[in-house]
């Protein structure tokens, strides 16, 4: 007899009865009939849940579990279904449930076991919609969980414990129900129509359009906005002000100019941003959720790179990232060395698009040499990797490193390079990393003093996350905004089955002809 049998043969036991004081046997003929039943309602269940639904009953001898009490815990999960960009009715509906009494137990469980995978692990699948994503996920035994939480009376902490805890989705999660409450409340904010660019000191028809679209999303005080909506037309200092933290939020340069890269994001419904919102809480849901105290993160949406010690953001900088033909993938890589003074090994594809066809009067002008059929860049002040690389294991070709080409860091829109990360102030970032050991940093700084080509171990791993976030909370707590550069929230919204119309971004900042580097 295997297993399953054992198990349901210990059930139908129970389910005879004991004999009562007065000798009459007790028997539940729903708890009878679910048993009976059990093996066609599970066949009639999606293939993908019938495990997991399978493993629960076991757990709980093939007997239904659903009493009046757990009823009421499981309407209170539903009731947070929106805390996570989730709506309710896609994932519970009680009147079907009460409907359809013979079946309500068996799809009940198997409502809530797919809601938790979905707060566990997220609906999609993060390879179908990224064309590399190489990150540790998230996993789950759900029924023992299930089985527990339920045991214990701990339905409601379990279910949202599953979910990310972090500062950086509870944030998120707020300002998700923060947007929902805008949209129900007063439908969102007044459409700002694009148009001519509206200059500081200038007078505009929209102003008043503007003062109210920044009121609703606390970029500017409600009182401030009655104030300065009774004084006209004219873009003053203190509106300015506001405008330029709208800017910042939304990572456009902070002029307070209104040229069409603000007003794209100014004409962006609340109803697009809230969505914009939920698709980057599925994105944190993909997530392994215990992550190094110590780590590198960069967030290739935003082109930012924060550096977390002892589990705190303690150091960020700008970065350049790949272009949307060369796009910087989503990795989770261990990093532990960095290299002063690195010569560049040009990928085969750049040296054949874009340095061979240039002549040997280039490669020389530009330190080069030809050597086995790869073009080879020697380190010094020419170097596309600078002064320094930061190197990740099994990342790729992919990479974090110094560039010559400082320029770029000043714009807003940074998704320029060949698909590796730049790091502003790269030696000093490095020197940072290194400063725990000082006889490491010491035969660092020899290197780059001598300009020796030297690797040099940071003595401990350190996590390197590159992730992709359109939006997340700001150090004000502010919900902050990217465009989809690389159409990646175009894509998981087409496989969720939602719609979602997002600024398109505005590059500013010349192009660089002799910028080469990965």
């Amino acid at each position: 007899m295997n297993r399953r049998e054992l198990g349901m043969g210990a059930a139908m036991a129970a389910l005879a009865g004991v004999a009562s004081p007065a000798g009459a046997q007790a028997r539940d003929p729903d708890a009878v009939q679910f048993y009976n039943t059990f093996n066609d309602q599970l066949a009639r269940l999606p293939a993908t849940i019938q495990p997991d639904v399978r493993a629960f009953y076991e757990m709980n001898g093939w007997t239904p579990v659903w009493t009046a009490p757990r009823m009421q815990a499981l309407r209170a999960v539903a009731s947070r279904a929106e805390r996570h960009g989730l709506a309710q009715g896609d994932h519970f509906d009680f009147d079907a449930l009460a409907a359809d009494r013979a079946r309500s137990e068996m799809l009940t469980t198997a409502a809530l076991l797919s809601y938790c995978r979905v707060l566990s692990e997220g609906r999609i699948r993060p390879e179908t919609v990224e064309d590399l994503w190489e990150m540790r996920k998230n996993r789950v035994d759900l029924p023992t969980g299930l089985n527990a939480a339920l045991g214990g009376n701990q339905l409601l902490d379990w279910v949202e414990g599953l979910a990310p805890t972090d500062i950086g989705y509870a944030n998120l999660s707020a300002g998700y129900v923060r947007y929902r409450r805008l949209i129900r409340d007063g439908g969102g904010w007044p459409t700002f129509r694009p148009g001519a660019n509206i200059e500081p000191g200038q007078s505009d028809a929209r102003i008043p359009i503007l003062i109210d679209r920044l009121v609703a999303e606390g970029d500017l005080e409600a009182s401030a906005g009655v104030r300065l909506k009774a004084e006209g037309v004219v873009y003053g200092t203190e509106l300015q002000d506001a405008v330029k933290g709208f800017q910042v939020r939304h990572g456009l340069l902070g002029d307070a100019r209104i040229g069409s890269g603000t007003q794209r994001s100014l004409s962006a419904t609340a109803e697009n941003r809230a969505r914009q919102i939920a698709l980057n809480l599925e994105r944190r849901r993909w997530l392994a959720r215990d992550v190094p105290d110590e780590r590198i993160e960069v967030n290739t949406a935003a082109a930012i790179m924060v550096y977390w010690k002892d589990g705190k953001p303690t150091h960020s900088n700008r970065v350049v990232v790949g272009t949307p033909e060369n796009q910087t993938p989503s990795l989770e890589k261990p990093f532990a060395s960095v290299v002063a003074n690195p010569p560049w090994y040009v990928p085969a594809g750049i040296a054949r698009n874009e340095i061979l066809p240039r002549g040997p009067g280039y490669l020389a002008a530009n330190d080069m040499y030809v050597q086995n059929g790869t073009v080879i860049q020697r380190a010094g002040p020419r170097a596309a990797l600078g002064y320094v690389k930061f190197e990740l294991r099994d990342s790729y070709a992919i990479f974090l490193h110094d560039t010559p080409s400082k320029a770029a860091f000043n714009n807003a829109y940074r998704h320029r390079s060949h698909g590796c990360v730049r790091v502003q102030n790269a030696i000093d970032f490095a020197r940072l990393l290194l400063s725990p050991d000082p006889t490491k940093l010491g035969e660092f700084d020899t290197a780059l003093d001598s300009r020796r080509t030297t690797r040099v171990t940071t003595g401990r791993e350190i996590g390197v996350r590159l992730l992709y976030w359109t939006a997340f909370v700001d150090g004000q707590g502010r919900v902050a905004f990217r465009e989809d550069v690389y159409k990646r929230d175009d894509k998981l919204a087409d496989a969720l089955g939602i719609a979602v119309n997002l600024p398109a971004p505005v590059i500013d900042g010349r192009a660089d002809a002799d910028d080469v580097g990965p």
